[in-house]
């Protein structure tokens, strides 16, 4: 097991994790379909959407909403979305008939609907079952800016460097903590016949991860938010020292990242042709069961003293209210069942990439890895989401992605880059 059992003995799974078309189907396109239109109005049934694709998230979340079900009487009706095109669709979605529970980011992302009033408040869920089960940290991430929850959170997969252990040991490599014992460890690994850093930037959306971490080491994470935000400019020092860094690390990427997938750079780590990946616990996914205690990772290195290394990008998923539930009290009880420790820790024994976030999980079960990110989750000295979770989806999408391929490209035309980015920010943000 990657936590610990999944569940207590006996535990029946009965959710019907099927979309329109029947049982076991992956709906590709919310924002055309009348999702759960057979059970809505029905007092017995919550319909759910779901944005967990993969087999052991569709797994996870069948056994923790199964658990509901025999708790409650009341049956649930999953549809599960393919997540980039629920993310690309889900402004449309939430519009027209959405399900009663909506999985989804906490975050700016879930600020953006709650601001809306495409959300319901789900206050009065987190004053009844969760008003010491949450960090500070993760209360605020599911706050809006009226001061209301509107999220239910579940789980975490934090974001590190990750590397074989293995391969450390046998090459007598040292965890870097400085932008210099950085550096100089890529250095090594290239020497060594290594590809120091696997990198797969097809997709666009990975490229955010390294400009996140070396703004957040070299700017801190308050500024890095408020960049995020709009509230600073992208053709500045501080942004263009962020691309500096960033070029003095290319040539120890993988060659011709923008030609690969994530995917691919992932099976180079567990190839052993590459030493390090900047990543998210997916990784897991990509690493073979009798591997899995091979994995290791450690934070991001410090690049500014001043600012230090202690900001950890831990995405954050759990459970919304859509504006106007079809069964509002099943919903609220499904969507506060989805948080408590039992559920969470259910999930997260299933899905090898998620953790638990509330404060009360057993972590007595868990692996060294687990418990390694656990901790850097734990001693954060703040939480950051992710760019495309931190900032306005379509400023992620349509600027920043053809942006940061395009400094990958051309990391010599710096100066250029930043301006175009801040007329595109200017335009969308207006100011």
């Amino acid at each position: 097991m990657h936590h610990r059992p999944v569940g207590p003995p006996g535990l029946r799974r009965r959710t019907l994790l099927r979309g329109l078309a029947g049982a076991g189907t992956l709906l590709a396109l919310p924002g055309l379909a009348g999702c759960g239109a057979g059970g809505r109005g029905d007092p017995n049934t919550v319909t759910m959407a779901s944005n967990r694709a993969n087999p052991a998230q569709r797994e996870a979340v069948g056994e923790s909403v199964g658990n509901f079900e025999a708790a409650s009487g009341l049956a649930v009706e999953v549809n599960t979305f393919q997540s980039t095109a629920f993310q690309e669709s889900i402004n449309n979605y939430l519009q027209g008939t959405p399900d009663d529970v909506i999985g989804w980011f906490a975050g700016y992302r879930m600020r953006f609907f709650a601001e809306r009033g495409l959300v319901s408040d789900v206050s009065e869920v987190w004053d009844r079952h969760f008003k010491d089960a949450f960090t500070d940290q993760v209360r605020d991430l599911c706050t809006a800016d009226d001061g209301k929850q509107y999220m239910v959170p579940d789980s975490t997969a934090p974001w590190a460097v990750f590397h074989r252990r293995s391969l450390f040991e046998q090459n007598g490599y040292e965890v870097p903590a400085t932008r210099e014992e950085f550096v100089e460890l890529c250095g090594r690994m290239r020497g060594d016949g290594l590809d120091p850093l696997a990198s797969g930037l097809r997709e666009g959306w990975p490229a955010m991860g390294m400009f996140d971490h070396l703004n957040l080491r070299l700017n801190g994470p308050e500024f890095h938010l408020e960049l995020l935000n709009g509230d600073h400019s992208w053709d500045s020092p501080e942004v263009r020292s962020v691309f500096g860094a960033w070029a003095e690390l290319l040539p120890h990427h993988q060659p011709d990242p923008l030609g690969r997938g994530i995917n691919e750079a992932q099976t180079a780590l567990v190839r052993r042709e590459a030493g390090m990946m900047l990543c998210g616990m997916f990784i897991t996914h990509s690493f073979p069961e009798e591997d899995l205690d091979d994995l290791d990772c450690f934070t991001f290195p410090e690049f500014d003293p001043a600012i230090g290394a202690d900001t950890v990008e831990a995405p954050i998923d759990g459970f919304m209210l859509s504006g106007d539930p079809r069964n509002p009290e099943g919903a609220r009880e499904l969507v506060g069942h989805m948080g408590t420790l039992e559920s969470q820790e259910i999930y997260t024994a299933i899905d090898p990439q998620a953790l638990p976030v509330h404060t009360e999980a057993d972590t007595s079960g868990f692996s060294a890895l687990d418990a390694k990110v656990n901790d850097m989750v734990a001693g954060a000295g703040a939480l950051t989401q992710y760019m495309d979770r931190d900032t306005r989806p379509d400023f992620a999408s349509v600027v920043m992605i053809p942006a940061l391929q395009r400094f990958v490209r051309q990391p010599d035309d710096i100066a250029d880059l930043t301006a175009t980015i801040q007329r595109q920010k200017a335009s969308i943000f207006g100011h």
